[in-house]
């Protein structure tokens, strides 16, 4: 793999729902964008994920049985009970190390960026790692890493996000002929088995979008009072439009998701077709919009009154 550029930006300021803010480009107050996996997550099938979480949850209250007397206290229609209820559900699901694939995965990408970078692995890296890391960089030779992490707007959605590399690539395509540009590219380190329409979509939607540069307008949000203040700034429509610089000419037509199982030792490449999940994705927008829609249901008028009845 040869490299580029490698420097993946900072995180971008967000409020209490973890939605990006961003300066609009046309000027004003910061505005919460929508996650790009948010936003796209609408289109997925997820009674599969939450039969998995069900599963866990059980798991993990079978592991520390005294999570059960405190549930027995706890009223399921009372909202304070149901917080309550909803923090011991995730912490018996970390119990049960639902959430170590989360951890390893993003272990994971953390290395993969050492390989990127042609840095040494940290000392002391497991073996598993290494295996891993060693089918990665095996699997990755013929690209050229354009961009690390870095983060983008697409104004036509309302969404922000990151993604994970800019790949140049020439070499045979999906259909056998020759492609060359620049791609896309997401490490998966899950099973890709599922979910493939929403990895098209996830990746068509970062296609499509422009690079915003948050450092134009820092603020340390630790700072409450700052950040608050921060929040309220209007920045005029030149100075925000400084942010925004547009993306390299990628393709729109395919993208790459590298699947590199943890602990498998296993690397292997997909193309995604991001004409679909284009049109996934703003199946994504129309299917949002409904649901803010009123009226769909009204309560029942009678046709019978005290005179009728009579």
């Amino acid at each position: 793999m040869n490299i580029v550029d490698l420097t993946p930006e900072a995180t971008v300021p967000r409020d209490g729902w973890d939605r990006p803010l961003v300066i609009p480009k046309e000027g004003g107050k910061p505005k919460a964008l929508t996650r790009t996996t948010t936003f796209i997550d609408c289109i997925e099938d997820k009674s599969a994920i939450s039969d998995w979480k069900s599963r866990m949850t059980l798991v993990g209250a079978a592991k520390r049985p005294s999570m059960l007397e405190v549930v027995r206290q706890l009223d399921p229609e009372d909202a304070d009970d149901k917080r309550k209820l909803n923090a011991l559900a995730e912490q018996a699901q970390d119990i049960s190390g639902a959430n170590l694939k989360r951890e390893k995965g993003t272990h994971l990408h953390t290395l993969s960026e050492y390989v990127d970078r042609g840095e040494a692995l940290p000392a002391g890296t497991a073996s598993r790692d290494l295996r891993d890391m060693a089918a990665y960089m095996g699997s990755t030779v013929e690209f050229t890493v354009k961009a690390v992490e870095k983060f983008v707007v697409v104004p036509e959605l309302g969404t922000g996000g990151t993604f994970d590399r800019a790949l140049e690539y020439a070499g045979p395509g999906p259909d056998g002929d020759r492609v060359e540009g620049l791609f896309i590219g997401d490490l998966k380190t899950g099973s890709v088995q599922y979910g493939g329409l929403k990895m098209a979509a996830q990746l068509a939607t970062y296609s499509r979008g422009e690079f915003y540069d948050y450092t134009r307008f820092p603020v340390d949000t630790a700072d409450k009072k700052a950040f608050a203040a921060w929040k309220k700034r209007v920045v005029p429509a030149d100075e925000a439009a400084t942010a925004y610089r547009p993306m390299p000419e990628v393709s729109q037509k395919w993208g790459i998701i590298i699947n590199l199982p943890s602990g498998s030792g296993e690397c292997t490449l997909h193309w995604v077709d991001l004409e679909i999940g284009w049109a996934a994705a703003r199946l994504a927008r129309e299917i949002r919009a409904m649901r803010s829609v009123k009226g769909a249901m009204r309560p029942w008028v009678s046709g019978v009154t005290e005179e009728n009845v009579a």
